[in-house]
């Protein structure tokens, strides 16, 4: 049996789809899911990046192509009221209701549609309380250990190379965006590919150029 790490922040759409996805894209396989909320603004920080939403034609490309993939594959999908919004709250919430920074499904499919579900304000703070009474975290949210453990999730992401979300990481390997369910499910299945060097490979492209300030 393979064991999935799916590293995820609420504010993600694609996040969202793969988490939808990830049942039916591995279906009839051996496999476990250990659900790992992260802060996708970390890993910008930490990259020098602007997130998808900051940027103005790509914001409503993404928009576009989420509402598209889900209208594709029978997903129930709204974009919320306010889009990017601050998911510290919901983060910690997930958090507080599992332990050792881990999230059951149950809990992160409440809060994913909370957000990407009905299109209304995924931080407004009444509906907010409202999931919270849902849930019934064991933790307090706003609590020191809660806390930590977001961070801990995030610098411990960062470390293993993420860049982004969604990501499965399974057997050291890294497989980012909901595009990349096909690729993942070939992993397990032990696709002949793996073995034939490419993987390896992809990481030793010389660059030719770079933007980056010599100065």
């Amino acid at each position: 049996m393979k064991h999935i790490t799916f590293h995820l922040d609420f504010i993600s759409p694609y996040a969202y789809l793969a988490f939808e996805q990830l049942p039916v894209a591995l279906e009839g396989l051996s496999y476990s899911v250990e659900y790992r909320p992260l802060l996708f603004a970390g890993l910008l920080k930490h990259h020098g990046q602007l997130g998808p939403a900051e940027i103005a034609g790509k914001r409503d490309w993404t928009y576009r192509q989420a509402l598209w993939l889900a209208h594709r594959d029978g997903i129930p999908m709204q974009v919320p009221a306010t889009h990017p919004f601050n998911p510290l709250p919901l983060l910690r919430l997930a958090l507080a209701c599992g332990a050792d920074g881990t999230a059951n499904r149950y809990v992160c499919e409440s809060v994913f549609r909370h957000v990407w579900r009905g299109g209304a304000d995924g931080a407004d703070a009444q509906r907010l309380e409202d999931l919270k009474q849902v849930l019934q975290p064991a933790r307090d949210p706003a609590g020191d250990e809660v806390k930590a453990e977001l961070k801990a999730n995030t610098e411990a992401a960062i470390a293993a190379g993420l860049f982004g979300v969604p990501t499965c990481s399974v057997d050291g390997k890294l497989f980012w965006g909901v595009d990349a369910l096909p690729m993942l499910r070939a992993w397990i299945e032990g696709d002949a590919w793996f073995s034939g060097g490419a993987w390896e490979a992809a990481a030793q492209v010389p660059s030719g150029a770079s933007r980056q300030s010599k100065g």
